[in-house]
């Protein structure tokens, strides 16, 4: 899946948000994951591993703008 804009970035963004947690930034990593719950929700932004059309990069950019 290199390089065609389909993988989910989601394991690697809550990995961030386990890291933060670990170093003590709860806060940070409690915004991170209820980001990506919301975005979750939406069909539209889902990746074809979800069953949606969405690219890694759309994705990715939404749970960026819900943080």
């Amino acid at each position: 899946i290199a390089g065609q804009g389909i993988a989910n970035p989601i394991g690697q963004i809550w990995s961030a948000a386990m890291m933060l947690e670990f170093m003590g930034h709860q806060a940070a990593a409690d915004a991170i994951v209820a980001a990506i719950e919301r975005v979750l929700l939406r069909p539209d932004l889902l990746t074809p591993d979800m069953g949606g059309k969405a690219t890694t990069e759309a994705l990715g950019k939404a749970i960026a703008a819900e943080i």
